[in-house]
Protein backbone atom coordinates (compact mmCIF):
# COMPACT_ATOMS: atom_id res chain seq x y z
CA UNK A 1 0.00 0.00 0.00
CA UNK A 2 1.37 3.43 -0.93
CA UNK A 3 2.07 5.64 2.05
CA UNK A 4 0.02 8.61 0.97
CA UNK A 5 -2.36 10.17 3.51
CA UNK A 6 -5.09 8.06 1.92
CA UNK A 7 -2.99 4.86 2.17
CA UNK A 8 -2.02 5.60 5.76
CA UNK A 9 -5.67 6.14 6.70
CA UNK A 10 -6.78 2.90 5.05
CA UNK A 11 -4.01 0.93 6.76
CA UNK A 12 -4.78 2.60 10.11
CA UNK A 13 -8.50 1.83 9.84
CA UNK A 14 -7.67 -1.83 9.16
CA UNK A 15 -5.39 -1.88 12.22
CA UNK A 16 -8.03 -0.30 14.46
CA UNK A 17 -10.65 -2.77 13.19
CA UNK A 18 -8.27 -5.63 14.03
CA UNK A 19 -7.87 -4.29 17.56
CA UNK A 20 -11.63 -4.08 18.04
CA UNK A 21 -12.02 -7.61 16.68
CA UNK A 22 -9.34 -8.85 19.07
CA UNK A 23 -10.89 -6.95 22.00
CA UNK A 24 -14.27 -8.63 21.63
CA UNK A 25 -13.45 -11.96 19.96
CA UNK A 26 -13.61 -13.97 23.18
CA UNK A 27 -16.42 -12.08 24.89
CA UNK A 28 -19.80 -13.62 25.68
CA UNK A 29 -23.05 -11.65 25.78
CA UNK A 30 -22.62 -11.43 29.56
CA UNK A 31 -19.15 -9.89 29.08
CA UNK A 32 -20.43 -7.51 26.41
CA UNK A 33 -23.31 -6.26 28.56
CA UNK A 34 -21.40 -5.93 31.86
CA UNK A 35 -21.20 -2.39 33.28
CA UNK A 36 -18.46 -1.50 35.76
CA UNK A 37 -19.74 -0.49 39.20
CA UNK A 38 -17.64 2.67 38.95
CA UNK A 39 -19.92 3.94 36.21
CA UNK A 40 -19.32 4.20 32.52
CA UNK A 41 -20.88 2.09 29.83
CA UNK A 42 -20.75 -1.54 28.82
CA UNK A 43 -18.23 -2.83 26.29
CA UNK A 44 -21.16 -3.46 23.98
CA UNK A 45 -22.44 0.10 24.22
CA UNK A 46 -18.98 1.42 23.30
CA UNK A 47 -18.67 -1.02 20.42
CA UNK A 48 -22.24 -0.52 19.17
CA UNK A 49 -21.81 3.26 19.31
CA UNK A 50 -18.54 3.16 17.40
CA UNK A 51 -19.53 0.65 14.70
CA UNK A 52 -22.87 2.39 14.14
CA UNK A 53 -21.03 5.74 13.84
CA UNK A 54 -18.60 4.35 11.27
CA UNK A 55 -21.47 2.74 9.35
CA UNK A 56 -23.32 6.06 9.29
CA UNK A 57 -20.30 8.13 8.24
CA UNK A 58 -18.95 5.78 5.59
CA UNK A 59 -22.14 4.43 4.10
CA UNK A 60 -24.82 7.03 4.64
CA UNK A 61 -22.82 10.27 4.64
CA UNK A 62 -19.79 9.57 2.44
CA UNK A 63 -21.23 7.00 0.03
CA UNK A 64 -24.82 8.26 0.03
CA UNK A 65 -26.12 4.72 0.51
CA UNK A 66 -28.18 2.87 3.05
CA UNK A 67 -26.28 1.81 6.15
CA UNK A 68 -25.35 -1.84 6.59
CA UNK A 69 -27.47 -1.62 9.76
CA UNK A 70 -30.70 -0.84 7.95
CA UNK A 71 -29.98 -2.57 4.65
CA UNK A 72 -29.65 -5.90 6.45
CA UNK A 73 -32.31 -5.33 9.13
CA UNK A 74 -29.89 -5.51 12.05
CA UNK A 75 -31.94 -2.98 13.99
CA UNK A 76 -34.85 -5.44 13.94
CA UNK A 77 -32.65 -8.47 14.53
CA UNK A 78 -31.15 -6.90 17.66
CA UNK A 79 -34.26 -4.92 18.67
CA UNK A 80 -32.29 -1.66 18.71
CA UNK A 81 -33.12 1.79 17.37
CA UNK A 82 -32.99 2.06 13.57
CA UNK A 83 -31.04 5.33 13.40
CA UNK A 84 -29.59 6.10 16.82
CA UNK A 85 -25.95 5.40 17.53
CA UNK A 86 -25.84 6.63 21.11
CA UNK A 87 -24.86 10.28 20.92
CA UNK A 88 -26.89 12.22 23.48
CA UNK A 89 -28.45 9.18 25.12
CA UNK A 90 -29.34 9.27 28.79
CA UNK A 91 -27.78 6.74 31.14
CA UNK A 92 -31.07 4.84 31.21
CA UNK A 93 -31.20 4.68 27.40
CA UNK A 94 -27.55 3.54 27.26
CA UNK A 95 -28.28 0.76 29.77
CA UNK A 96 -30.99 -0.54 27.43
CA UNK A 97 -28.47 -1.10 24.63
CA UNK A 98 -27.62 -4.78 25.12
CA UNK A 99 -26.74 -7.69 22.87
CA UNK A 100 -27.77 -11.33 23.11
CA UNK A 101 -26.80 -12.46 19.60
CA UNK A 102 -23.00 -12.05 19.68
CA UNK A 103 -22.37 -13.99 16.43
CA UNK A 104 -24.95 -11.80 14.69
CA UNK A 105 -23.28 -8.68 16.03
CA UNK A 106 -19.85 -9.84 14.87
CA UNK A 107 -21.33 -10.51 11.42
CA UNK A 108 -22.64 -6.92 11.27
CA UNK A 109 -19.31 -5.55 12.48
CA UNK A 110 -17.40 -7.40 9.74
CA UNK A 111 -19.78 -6.11 7.07
CA UNK A 112 -19.14 -2.55 8.24
CA UNK A 113 -15.37 -3.10 8.22
CA UNK A 114 -15.60 -4.49 4.68
CA UNK A 115 -17.78 -1.61 3.45
CA UNK A 116 -15.28 0.87 4.90
CA UNK A 117 -12.30 -0.84 3.31
CA UNK A 118 -14.09 -1.15 -0.04
CA UNK A 119 -14.90 2.56 0.05
CA UNK A 120 -11.37 3.60 1.00
CA UNK A 121 -9.92 1.29 -1.68
CA UNK A 122 -12.09 2.84 -4.39
CA UNK A 123 -11.76 6.47 -3.33
CA UNK A 124 -9.96 8.86 -5.65
CA UNK A 125 -7.23 11.11 -4.25
CA UNK A 126 -9.21 14.14 -5.45
CA UNK A 127 -12.31 13.09 -3.51
CA UNK A 128 -10.27 12.42 -0.42
CA UNK A 129 -8.48 15.77 -0.54
CA UNK A 130 -11.27 18.12 -1.61
CA UNK A 131 -14.63 16.75 -0.54
CA UNK A 132 -16.54 18.10 2.45
CA UNK A 133 -19.21 16.26 4.41
CA UNK A 134 -21.60 17.19 7.19
CA UNK A 135 -21.73 15.07 10.33
CA UNK A 136 -24.50 15.98 12.75
CA UNK A 137 -24.08 17.41 15.35
CA UNK A 138 -20.45 18.22 14.51
CA UNK A 139 -21.08 20.18 11.31
CA UNK A 140 -19.25 20.49 8.02
CA UNK A 141 -15.70 19.14 7.71
CA UNK A 142 -13.35 17.65 5.17
CA UNK A 143 -13.81 13.99 4.31
CA UNK A 144 -10.33 13.47 5.81
CA UNK A 145 -11.47 14.92 9.16
CA UNK A 146 -14.67 12.89 9.05
CA UNK A 147 -12.88 9.60 8.56
CA UNK A 148 -9.62 10.30 10.40
CA UNK A 149 -11.03 12.39 13.25
CA UNK A 150 -14.44 10.89 13.79
CA UNK A 151 -13.84 7.30 12.70
CA UNK A 152 -10.19 6.46 13.34
CA UNK A 153 -9.37 8.59 16.39
CA UNK A 154 -12.79 8.00 17.90
CA UNK A 155 -12.46 4.27 17.30
CA UNK A 156 -9.20 4.04 19.23
CA UNK A 157 -10.89 5.77 22.17
CA UNK A 158 -13.50 3.03 22.24
CA UNK A 159 -10.84 0.31 21.99
CA UNK A 160 -9.53 1.70 25.30
CA UNK A 161 -12.98 1.69 26.90
CA UNK A 162 -13.52 -1.91 25.88
CA UNK A 163 -10.06 -2.88 27.11
CA UNK A 164 -10.87 -1.33 30.50
CA UNK A 165 -14.14 -3.27 30.80
CA UNK A 166 -12.29 -6.46 29.81
CA UNK A 167 -9.80 -5.84 32.62
CA UNK A 168 -12.49 -5.20 35.24
CA UNK A 169 -14.01 -8.56 34.31
CA UNK A 170 -10.68 -10.37 34.53
CA UNK A 171 -10.44 -11.00 30.78
CA UNK A 172 -7.10 -9.22 30.49
CA UNK A 173 -6.01 -6.41 28.27
CA UNK A 174 -5.01 -6.54 24.65
CA UNK A 175 -1.27 -6.19 25.15
CA UNK A 176 -0.60 -8.16 28.34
Amino acid sequence: MTMTPHGILRDSMQSMHSLLDKAVGDMSAEHFNFRPQEGGVSAFFSLWHYVRTEDNIINYIARGQQTVWLENGYNERFNLHPTSQGTGMTDEEARAVVIHDVPGWLEYQQKVWQATDDYLASMSPEEFESRTITIKPLGEMSLWNGIYGVCLSHGYRHVGEIEYVRGVQGLGGLTI
